[in-house]
């Protein structure tokens, strides 16, 4: 159930045999979880960490007045909650986004793991770095992007990490999320959001069917976005059966 995730870590850091067994051999309680329920609440002090298996979720934090900010998306084989093993208390919010499959694995076993096997720690500490390296992104795209750009460089990170994790084709995307939470992600309400979006189509950026998102000319709508998967550092990404391809 964690070989999604040892792929990832394996492209992290050198691993040996002894590196995967152990890593496999971690105790783990896989749990369905249905849309929309807290994996982590900020303020809790967590007892495990959780692995996606299937699924989608988001990180968020809120403010004193209630409004959110998403922080990030996660897909199958992200570890969402490798914080929870060396933090003893939650500062922002993890979310399913849609029906889950999740590994929760004590975070007791995740930190013996880390000091009996540094490679490991190496791998999981690369993850955090990627992470990191996101964040910074989305700062910049809230920060400095207008909002046209904002929605388009989102859409280009999702359907680029959807097509690496094998999940879409190069032609486009299943979107999971909703036009509330693309406007969460950005900075922007609902209706400026929804305006973009018929922008974007109306250029023929994109293409819309309910859920459904198809990019006529991938290079197009980069361009539109300023976007440069450079900050994903897609050679330390674990690849689907269509990671040969471009968008």
């Amino acid at each position: 159930m964690l070989q999604l995730l040892l792929r990832k870590l394996e492209l992290r850091a050198p691993l040996e045999d002894a590196d995967r067994v152990a890593f496999l051999g971690l105790p783990s309680r896989v749990q369905k979880v249905e849309p929309s329920v807290y994996l982590v609440r900020e303020g809790d002090r967590p007892d495990h960490s959780c692995v996606i298996l299937q699924g989608f979720a988001l990180r968020h934090k809120t403010t004193e007045t209630g409004e959110r900010q998403i922080l990030s998306f996660h897909l199958d084989g992200d570890f969402v909650d490798l914080e929870g093993a060396l933090l003893n208390v939650a500062d922002h919010n993890v979310q399913t986004l849609t029906r889950c499959d999740i590994a929760f694995i004590p975070r007791s076993a995740v930190r013996e793991l880390i000091l009996a096997r540094p490679t490991i720690g190496m791998a999981m500490w690369v993850d955090t770095l990627i992470d990191a390296s996101v964040f910074r992104e989305w700062i910049l795209n809230v920060g400095k992007r207008d909002g046209f750009a904002r929605v388009a460089h989102l859409l280009c990170e999702i359907g680029r990490r959807l097509e690496v994790a094998g999940l879409a084709n190069s032609r486009g995307f299943d979107l999971p999320m909703t036009q509330e939470q693309l406007a969460d992600a950005t900075g922007m309400s609902v209706v400026h959001v929804s305006r973009v979006l018929k922008r974007l189509a109306g250029k023929q950026l994109i293409k819309r069917e309910k859920r459904s998102v198809q990019i006529p000319d991938w290079e197009r709508l980069r361009k539109a976005a300023g976007f440069s998967e450079l900050y994903l550092h897609l050679d330390q990404v674990a690849r689907g059966s269509k990671a040969d391809r471009s968008l």
